[in-house]
C-alpha cells in the first residue's frame, strides 16, 4: 500500500458547522425551486382576448414577449415569470399586467411589476411600473379580476437576511383612479 505524502484534507472532518451550512444551501435551493414553478393560470400559449366595444370586434391583450421592459439586467435579458390581462382602465381594451425579472439563471433576482398597452408601433409599451425592482421584492399571488391587480409582496427586512428567504410579506392592490393606478394595502390574514 501506498502512503500519501500529502497531510489529511480539511473538508474530511466534518463538523457540525459544516452540516448546518450543507442544511442551509438545500433549504434555500428548495425554497427557490419553490418560488420558480410556473403559474398554470398565466401559461397560456396564445393571449388571450376581450370584448371590444359594442362586441363587434376583440383586442388581443399586448404581449409582454415583445415589450421592452425598463430592466438594467447586465446583457442577461428579462424572463416574464407571470402575466394577467384585464381592462384596468374601463376603455374596453385589455391591458396585460406582466411580473418579470432578470434571467439570472439562478438565484431569486427581484421582480417588476408593469402595466402593458399597446404602442403606437408593433411592440407594446410599458404605462405603469407598479412594483419596481430596485424595491427589492418577490410577487406571488398575482392576479387580474374586474379592473383590479392584486399580489402579495414578498421582501426582507434588512440586508442580512438570506434572499432565499423573504422575512416580510404585504397584500397589496392597484386600481385605475383618476388617471392612476392607486395602491392599496390589505390586513394581513390572523393565524388561527
Amino acid at each position: 500500500m501506498q502512503t500519501s505524502e500529502l497531510p489529511d484534507l480539511a473538508h474530511t472532518d466534518t463538523k457540525p458547522l459544516h452540516w448546518l451550512a450543507t442544511a442551509t444551501a438545500m433549504a434555500a435551493v428548495v425554497a427557490a425551486a419553490g418560488l420558480l414553478q410556473p403559474d398554470p393560470a398565466a401559461s397560456a400559449s396564445a393571449p388571450r382576448r376581450a370584448a371590444a366595444q359594442h362586441g363587434t370586434t376583440t383586442a388581443a391583450a399586448p404581449d409582454p414577449a415583445r415589450a421592452d421592459f425598463p430592466l438594467e439586467c447586465g446583457g442577461f435579458g428579462t424572463t416574464v415569470a407571470k402575466q394577467a390581462t384585464g381592462d384596468l382602465d374601463g376603455d374596453d381594451r385589455p391591458e396585460t399586467v406582466a411580473v418579470v425579472h432578470c434571467a439570472a439563471g439562478s438565484g431569486s433576482p427581484p421582480s417588476g411589476v408593469y402595466v402593458l398597452t399597446h404602442g403606437s408601433g408593433a411592440a407594446p409599451r410599458v404605462v405603469a411600473t407598479l412594483v419596481d425592482p430596485a424595491q427589492q421584492m418577490s410577487i406571488s399571488d398575482f392576479a387580474v379580476r374586474d379592473g383590479t391587480v392584486s399580489a402579495t409582496l414578498l421582501g426582507y427586512s434588512s440586508d442580512t437576511v438570506a434572499r432565499c428567504c423573504p422575512d416580510q410579506q404585504e397584500q397589496v392592490t392597484w386600481q385605475w383612479r383618476g388617471g392612476a393606478f392607486v395602491r392599496a394595502t390589505q390586513a394581513a390574514p390572523r393565524s388561527a
